[in-house]
C-alpha cells in the first residue's frame, strides 16, 4: 500500500491536510523532521503513516500515561495494532508486548521517557530493527519550553546507545522560536525538514472576560450549554474543589481533577469525562494533556495561567474536531500575585545549578508578564498569541471577543508624561502598585509608610483611578515606554522611548472601549462561530441525535470513549451525505475500512430507518464546504460553481484607469471592477500586500509594541512609497502608495 491508500483505508480520509504530505514524505524518504502543527491539525498521522510503510518498528515518546493509551486504543479501533509500555502495566505484561513487537506484531511502541533507560527495553531495542524514533509533545524537551521535562533528556541517551541510529521526528503545538531551535539542537536532528505550518486555531473564539462573580459566570455559562462538554481550569485545588461541590449543588452532571485526589479517584474522573458521563471538567492544569476528546465545546480559565504557552495549549483542548469551540479566560489581578506564588514555591531540580535555576525563574517571571499582557490588552487576542510564538499577524479576526468590542483611540500622551515623570521621580524604586497608588493619590498602609504623599507626583492622575492608571502602565509596558526589572519585583524603569515622549518627539494612544458599547462578560462569552451541525434542518438535526444515541450505545457496550468510534465531524457528514451503502458510507470522512467492518452496517440502518430509505437534504443551503466527494453532488454541478482565482485578460489590463498614486485597497477595488465577475474570483488589497511582501518590494514589523510598514529599496525603485495618512480619530500614520509605475506592475502580476 502507498500513503493515499492507508490514509483512506485506516483512517477514512481521502486527501492530506497542510503539511501533513510534506513531513510523511521527508520521513519516508529517510531525512529528520519536526513539525510545528496547532492542536487538531493531524500531527499523529504525520509519524503513524510513515511507521506503517517503513520496514521496522517506530517507538513513540510519549510524556503522559493517558495520552499513550488514548492513541493505542483509536489506532486498535482503525485496525493498526499498537501497543504502549509504561508503568501502568506489570513486568509479565511489558516483557509479552516487547515480545510480540520483535515478531512484528505491532509496528508502532509508545513508551514513557522513562522506560528508555531500563535494561529489558534497551535490550529490545538493540536487538530490533527501529525505524523511527518519535518525540511527541517535543517542547518538554526543552529548559526554555513551558513544560520541560527532565525525563525527556533521556532520549538523548537512548540513540547514543542504538547500534544504528534510526530517523527522529518531533512534533509540538506550541513552541517559540527559541525553544524550536532548542529542540532541533538537543535532539540532534540531522537536516531536518522543517515544517511550521502555523498555530491558529480559527474554529476558537477567544475572549477574556472580568466579572465580579467569577462562580456566577461560570455556572450561568454552564447552564446555558448543557449539552456540550467543556473543561474548567482552576489554579488551585481549593477553587477546583470550591466550584466542583457549588456544581453538584445545581445538579450539573460534573467531575474534578488535581493532585490532591487519590489515583483511583482521578482515573474515575477522567473517564467520567472522556465517556461523556460527566460533560464538564472542573480541573487544575494537572488534567489535559492526555486528553484526546475531540468534542470539548468551551475551556474556560478561572484563573490566568502563568504563561501564554500554557493557556494556547490548555486552550487548544477545546474544538479538536474542527468544530467552533470557545475559549474563554476570566482574569482578575488577584491571578498574577497567586502566579508569582505558585512560581516561586516551585519545586527546584536538583539537576540545573544555581545559575540556571535563577535564568529560569527570570523567564518564568517574563511569562507572567507576558501573560498578564494579554489579558490586558485592547488589540485582537488572536493576533497577540500568534505574534508571540512568531508568526506575524496583524489586523482583526472578528473571532475574539476584543474584536467584537466597539472601540475608540484616545490619546493619552499627557497621562503618560505624567506616569513617566513619576517613574523619574521615584528613581525606579517600585513597581506598578505603588507607582499607580501615587498617582492616584491613594491613602493605605503601604503608601503611608513609604511616604509616597511627599512626592511631587502623588495625586497628579487622580481624575483617572487606580484601576485605569495600571491599565496605561501595561499598555506602556507593552509598547515599550516603560519597562520592568527581570525579577520578582518587577520595578518600574524608563526606556528611550520614556525620554521622546517628555521631549515631544511620541504620542501615545490607547484603544478605550466606548463605555455605551461595552459588552457585559455573558454577552462577550458567544462567540459568532458556527458550527458544522448548525446547517442541519430540524430532520438532519434529529437523524445527529440518533446517530449520537447509536454511538453512545455501542461505547457503553464495548468500554470506549464514544468520539473514538466516530467524532461529531463525522455524524454530521453522514447526515449531509446520507449513505445507505457501503460504497457511499466510505466516502464519509472519518470512515476507514477497519471502521466500516465493524459499525458500518450499524449506522447504515440507523440513517434507512430515520429517512425511511429517502434520499432528500437534510441541511440548509449548498455550502461550498459540502461540494466535495460528497454522494448526490455531481462533479459537472460543482465545476459550474466554482470560481477561477482572479486574472484579468490582456484587453482588460487595457482599461485599467491609472493614476497618481493608490494604497492597495484602492488599487483593488479597480482591479475587480475589470473582471468577470461571474467567472473570477475577487482579489484583495491583502493579496496586493502579499506579493508585495514576497518580492522584496515591502514588509511589515513590529516596532516597540507598534505595527510599522516598510519599503525596501527595491520597492522604491519599483515605485511604491510611504505616505501620511490621517485616521478618523485624527492620529498620523505611514501607509504604503503605489505609484503609476508599481501600478503597472502590479497589473501585470495578474494578467493571463
Amino acid at each position: 500500500m502507498n500513503k493515499y491508500e492507508i490514509l483512506k483505508k485506516y483512517f477514512g480520509y481521502s486527501q492530506f491536510r497542510k503539511g501533513q504530505e510534506t513531513l510523511i514524505d521527508a520521513i519516508l524518504s529517510g531525512r529528520d523532521a519536526l513539525g510545528i502543527m496547532p492542536t487538531g491539525a493531524g500531527k499523529s498521522l504525520c509519524y503513524q503513516i510513515p511507521a506503517l510503510l517503513l520496514p521496522g518498528i517506530t517507538i513513540v515518546i510519549s510524556p503522559l500515561i493517558s495520552l499513550m493509551k488514548d492513541q493505542v486504543q483509536t489506532l486498535n479501533q482503525a485496525g493498526i495494532h499498537a501497543a504502549y509500555i509504561n508503568s501502568s502495566l506489570t513486568e509479565n505484561q511489558i516483557a509479552k508486548a516487547l515480545q510480540l513487537a520483535a515478531r512484528g506484531v505491532y509496528k508502532i511502541i509508545y513508551a514513557a521517557p522513562e522506560r528508555l533507560e531500563t535494561y529489558g527495553f534497551l535490550e529490545f531495542a538493540r536487538q530490533a530493527e527501529i525505524s523511527m524514533l518519535t518525540v511527541d509533545e517535543a517542547h518538554c524537551i526543552s529548559q526554555w519550553g513551558q513544560d520541560f521535562r527532565p525525563s525527556y533528556l533521556k532520549i538523548v541517551q537512548f540513540l547514543r546507545q542504538l547500534e544504528r541510529r534510526p530517523i527522529v521526528s518531533a512534533f509540538t503545538a506550541t513552541a517559540t522560536e527559541y525553544v524550536r531551535e532548542d529542540i532541533i539542537c538537543v535532539l540532534g536532528l540531522k537536516e531536518p525538514e522543517y515544517l511550521v505550518t502555523g498555530f491558529d486555531r480559527q474554529n476558537l473564539y477567544f475572549a477574556v472576560e472580568t466579572p465580579r462573580q467569577k462562580d456566577r459566570f461560570v455556572l450561568d455559562y454552564i447552564k446555558a450549554h448543557p449539552k456540550d462538554s467543556g473543561i474548567v481550569y482552576c489554579s488551585t485545588r481549593k477553587n477546583v474543589d470550591a466550584l466542583f461541590e457549588k456544581m453538584q449543588e445545581l445538579s450539573i452532571p460534573s467531575a474534578r481533577y488535581h493532585a490532591g485526589m487519590g489515583q483511583e479517584a482521578r482515573r474515575q474522573s477522567q473517564e467520567d469525562f472522556v465517556y461523556d458521563r460527566c460533560p464538564v471538567m472542573a480541573a487544575t492544569n494537572a488534567f489535559g494533556m492526555g486528553i484526546d476528546k475531540s468534542n470539548v465545546r468551551y475551556v474556560i480559565h478561572y484563573n490566568m495561567p502563568q504563561s501564554l504557552e500554557n493557556y494556547y495549549q490548555e486552550a487548544g483542548r477545546a474544538g479538536r474536531d474542527g468544530e467552533a469551540a470557545e475559549c474563554i479566560l476570566l482574569y482578575s489581578p488577584q491571578d498574577v500575585v497567586i502566579n508569582q506564588f505558585l512560581i516561586e514555591s516551585k519545586e527546584e531540580n536538583p539537576e540545573f545549578d544555581e545559575e540556571e535555576l535563577a535564568a529560569i525563574r527570570e523567564k518564568d517571571a517574563e511569562r507572567l508578564r507576558i501573560m498578564n499582557y494579554y489579558c490586558l490588552s485592547a488589540k485582537c487576542l488572536r493576533t497577540y498569541i500568534l505574534n508571540y510564538f512568531g508568526e506575524q499577524s496583524f489586523g482583526d479576526c472578528q473571532n475574539c471577543s476584543n474584536c467584537r468590542k466597539e472601540y475608540e483611540e484616545t490619546d493619552r500622551t499627557a497621562e503618560a508624561g505624567k506616569i513617566i515623570s513619576c517613574v523619574r521621580e521615584l528613581r525606579g524604586r517600585y513597581g506598578i502598585n505603588v507607582t499607580a497608588g501615587t498617582l492616584a493619590g491613594g491613602n493605605r498602609a503601604k503608601l503611608r509608610e513609604y511616604g509616597m504623599a511627599a512626592y511631587a507626583s502623588y495625586g497628579t492622575l487622580t481624575e483617572l483611578g487606580e484601576p485605569r492608571i495600571k491599565g496605561l502602565i501595561n499598555q506602556m509596558l507593552t509598547e515599550g515606554y516603560l519597562t520592568v526589572t527581570a525579577d520578582k519585583y518587577a520595578l518600574l524603569r524608563l526606556t528611550d522611548k520614556s525620554w521622546e515622549l517628555l521631549q515631544g518627539n511620541q504620542t501615545f494612544t490607547v484603544r478605550e472601549v466606548k463605555g455605551e458599547n461595552a459588552l457585559l462578560p455573558e454577552q462577550a462569552a458567544a462567540s459568532p462561530s458556527r458550527r458544522k451541525s448548525d446547517i442541519l434542518n430540524s430532520k438532519g438535526l434529529e437523524l445527529f441525535d440518533r446517530l449520537r444515541g447509536l454511538r453512545s450505545e455501542i461505547a457503553r457496550r464495548e468500554g470506549m470513549p464514544p468520539y473514538i468510534i466516530f467524532s461529531d465531524k463525522t455524524l454530521v457528514d453522514m447526515c449531509i451525505c446520507l449513505p445507505f451503502n457501503r460504497e457511499e458510507m466510505l466516502k464519509v470522512n472519518g470512515v476507514g475500512e477497519h471502521k466500516f467492518e465493524k459499525y458500518g452496517e450499524l449506522f447504515l440502518e440507523e440513517i434507512k430507518t430515520c429517512t425511511g430509505g429517502e434520499k432528500e437534504k437534510l441541511y440548509f443551503g449548498e455550502p461550498e464546504e459540502l461540494a466535495g466527494n460528497r454522494p448526490g453532488f455531481s462533479k459537472k454541478k460543482r465545476e459550474k460553481k466554482e470560481k477561477t482565482d482572479f486574472f484579468l485578460s490582456r484587453e482588460q489590463a487595457k482599461l485599467f484607469p491609472y493614476t497618481k498614486k493608490y494604497l492597495a485597497p484602492e488599487l483593488a477595488v479597480q482591479l475587480n471592477e475589470l473582471r468577470n465577475s461571474d467567472a473570477v474570483k475577487k482579489t484583495s488589497g491583502a493579496e496586493i500586500i502579499r506579493r508585495s511582501q514576497q518580492q522584496g518590494l515591502s514588509d511589515e514589523q513590529l516596532r516597540d509594541g507598534k505595527r510599522q510598514k516598510i519599503v525596501t529599496e527595491q520597492g522604491k525603485a519599483a515605485g511604491l512609497f510611504l505616505g501620511a495618512r490621517i485616521s478618523q480619530k485624527g492620529t498620523e500614520y505611514q501607509d504604503i502608495y503605489y505609484n503609476e509605475q508599481a501600478q503597472r506592475m502590479v497589473v501585470e502580476w495578474f494578467v493571463q
